[in-house]
């Protein structure tokens, strides 16, 4: 039995890719217990090199934040908040005010509905694939940057030479090699306490709400979604639940890709442009 509910799950998987079906990450802080086998298993997988071993002091948070070589980022965010029904303060003063809580979230490249990066790629390395991931084809970028800029969430980087030829730009590939063989992301795979599920964006979507509700009938009442489907972004494929503000993971609270400000852009150049004119035969004809 257990064979078979093993193949019937892999089969699923499988037909996420075959059929075309958008897939995602749902990511749940309150039940992250900061392991870091996410981390581990995104560099193994990927065969992602170090980002250098030197100690941040930071918490114990020492990969510091997303980059060109942490597909996979464990935040550590300690607040002056109550977490939940907590009792908070020290016993022995019985006074009640030093709240505190300690949330940890792992964190990764957001697959954008509408992905800044994609739109500004010159040179058609960054794609779409069949399951709605933002993919960076390593052998077809050249180095120059322009996505590194564009991504709202500041996810995308360069390697600096030698690491990757011409400086290439790195980020998370949601584990599509894996996808394709029927595969769960190696980060969901390990994840001991489920706080990384990856499955159907819309079936993630409803657990997510669920779980949001859950956790307010918890006394959790600033649990809450980050999924930013009103903005230019149009939503995201790795969401986040989060306790509090997104800006205490530092998550931009109304992401926007650069695109927006072409029309204005445009605009302000054409009457700029015809000002000069105006100005121009004014000049000639007045003289």
């Amino acid at each position: 039995m257990i064979g078979e509910g093993t193949k019937s799950t892999n089969q699923r998987r499988h037909n996420y890719v075959q059929e075309n079906v958008e897939v995602g990450f749902f990511t749940d802080p309150t039940v992250c217990i900061g392991c870091k086998a996410c981390e581990v298993a995104c560099k193994e997988w990927n065969q992602v090199p170090d980002d250098g071993f030197t100690w941040s002091g930071n918490s114990y948070d020492n990969t510091g934040g997303l980059g060109a070589s942490t597909w996979r980022h464990v935040l550590f965010v300690e607040q002056d908040r109550q977490k939940g029904n907590q009792i908070v303060g020290s016993h022995s003063l019985g006074n009640g005010e030093d709240p505190f809580r300690w949330v940890f979230l792992s964190d990764v490249c957001k697959h954008c509905e509408e992905a800044g990066c994609l739109e500004a790629c010159p040179t058609g390395s960054i794609v779409r694939t069949e399951v709605g991931s933002v993919l960076v084809q390593d052998d077809v970028c050249n180095g120059c940057g322009y996505c590194v800029v564009s991504c709202p969430f500041g996810v995308i980087d360069r390697r600096p030479e030698p690491l990757a030829d011409a400086g290439g730009a790195f980020k998370c590939t949601f584990c599509y090699d894996r996808q394709k063989s029927g595969l769960v992301p190696a980060c969901a795979k390990v994840c001991p306490t489920e706080s990384i599920v990856f499955g159907r964006l819309d079936d993630l979507r409803a657990r997510a709400q669920e779980r949001v509700q859950q956790l307010r009938q918890s006394g959790y009442g600033d649990a809450q979604l980050y999924d930013p489907q009103e903005t230019s972004v149009r939503g995201i494929h790795a969401f986040f639940l989060i306790l509090g503000e997104p800006e205490a993971y530092g998550l931009p609270a109304k992401p926007q890709i650069p695109t927006i400000h072409l029309k204005s852009a445009w605009t302000s150049a054409i009457a700029t442009a015809v000002a000069l004119s105006l100005a121009t035969f004014c000049a000639f004809y007045f003289l």
